[in-house]
């Protein structure tokens, strides 16, 4: 007998595979030149391919469920765009192979616009088609993410990190091994994550317990490692560092972009993940926290707000009435909480 929301993961698996297919593909054809000009147009592409990719696989799937995701076709459509909308529906039909007939530039902008439910529904699936777009374009960290959420609750999530390594030594440091994983989780049956490749092979059941990760152990703040984003505009580094000294903390951040902080709290590779508010008035997106927030929990960790508030994802498109997201390994979440009060972020 079939666990629950097994075949929801196999399909979320499934799309965000696919999606990462295709941001490699789309990574491989920037120059340096495209580099040096900073034209962004290499991750639009990779954006709306991706998102479009995703929201058939769920439209083929499940085509009573509504998405909510981050981007629709209005600005690709513009005749400014065409150029760009060309590139996105070449590398969709790459990405769907021989299908029969091969999708056209309506069909590709029908499928990215699949995601622009606004509004709480009880089962809604929320999608993220890059998550980290310098990053993408540094060729650094990025993310497909891809979550469902019933009832308020998140209950399967998924997260391909393209260039994450696989391995991770006893002292956190990377080693060896394949670039790219994907991470899964479903509530309650814990979290996974196996290098890329697998994925074209592999199926959830037939994965064993090897594959499964864990949060660390550690509990003394002095020892622990956090991570931040890359990017100041997206979180206060300022008070992450001020928050780092009253734990005690000696080590250097670690700094991504994307979800891949998730993923590398939920393996022990952090401790502690920072997203600490830039203004007053900030709301996070859905999208950016559904899916690594359930493979953090399904890890052993803990996800709240810099209040200590559980993520409420009944809001529509924001977390509405959360400010900030700590991410911690769970031993060290009280502390991290106290503070966050003591310094008066």
């Amino acid at each position: 007998m079939n666990q629950p929301f097994e075949s929801e993961l196999r399909v979320a698996l499934k799309a965000v595979y696919e999606a990462a297919q295709l941001c490699r593909a789309v990574a491989a054809e920037i120059s340096p030149e495209v580099l040096a000009k900073k034209d962004k147009s290499p991750v639009t592409v990779a954006d709306f391919g991706s998102q479009a990719l995703i929201c058939r696989t769920l439209a083929q799937a499940f085509p009573e469920d509504p998405v909510i995701a981050e981007e629709d076709s209005a600005e690709l459509r513009e005749h400014a765009n065409s150029a760009i909308l060309e590139q996105v529906v070449r590398h969709v039909q790459r990405a769907c192979g021989s299908s029969d007939p091969q999708p056209d530039a309506a069909t590709v902008c029908h499928w990215i616009d699949r995601g622009g439910t606004n509004r709480y529904c009880d089962r809604f699936w929320t999608v993220d088609p890059i998550d980290g777009t310098k990053g993408f374009l540094r060729g650094e960290q990025y993310a497909v993410a891809l979550a469902l959420i019933v009832g308020g609750q998140v209950v399967v999530g998924a997260l391909a990190c393209p260039n994450l390594s696989f391995e991770v030594a006893p002292d956190r440091s990377i080693f060896g091994g394949s670039n790219g994983v994907i991470f899964w989780a479903v509530r309650d049956r814990g979290a996974y994550a196996v290098p890329c490749r697998w994925s074209e092979v592999f199926t959830p059941t037939t994965v064993d317990s090897s594959a499964a990760i864990r949060v660390s152990l550690r509990d003394d703040p002095a020892d622990a490692r956090f991570c931040e984003s890359v990017e100041s505009g997206h979180s206060a580094q300022g008070d992450s560092a001020a928050l780092a000294a009253r734990l005690g903390i000696t080590a250097a951040p670690l700094r991504k972009d994307s979800q891949a902080k998730y993923a590398v709290v939920a393996r022990g590779e952090a401790d502690i993940y920072l997203r600490l508010p830039t203004r007053a008035d900030y709301r996070e997106k859905i999208w950016d926290h559904a899916a690594g927030a359930l493979i953090v929990a399904e890890a052993g960790g803990v996800v709240t707000d810099v209040l200590g508030h559980p993520l409420d994802f009944r809001h529509g498109r924001e977390l509405t009435v959360n400010r900030g997201v700590i991410v911690t390994n769970g031993r060290l979440h009280d502390r991290v909480i106290e503070a966050v009060r003591a310094i008066g972020i």
